[in-house]
């Protein structure tokens, strides 16, 4: 059985992936700053995307997209705003946050990838 750690991190490449197979630039993983961790960031044309990334094996305790509390998306946009004033744009960019909620059950995922949350 895999740890909650590496199924994160599998969870975590399979979705760098699809972002850029899905023709979104991607600009950092695993970017930390003192206001908390951000999965993925991604540019979208002129649009700047953070993405939270939730892999489950089961709905146990609830999949990833239930995950996503209004705590969890401030959170999420006080790394944005970091993010965006360390490095130094000149005007505020366009900003979306994304999900994606991975389930991990068989060998092949099943992918939930919410846009705008």
């Amino acid at each position: 059985m895999e740890s909650k750690q590496s199924l994160g991190k599998s969870g975590e490449t399979f979705a760098a992936r699809l972002v850029i197979d899905s023709g979104l630039t991607m600009i950092a993983r695993n970017y930390r700053c003192p206001k908390g961790e951000m999965d993925i960031i991604a540019r979208d044309g002129d649009v700047l995307v953070f993405i939270e990334v939730r892999t489950r094996r089961s709905s146990y305790r609830g999949w990833g997209e239930e995950s996503i509390t209004p705590q969890k998306l401030r959170r999420l946009q006080a790394i944005a705003s970091y993010y965006v004033l360390q490095e130094g744009y000149s005007s505020w960019p366009s900003l979306r946050f994304d999900v994606f909620a991975i389930r991990w059950i068989g060998e092949k995922p099943e992918v939930n990838w919410i846009k705008g949350v």
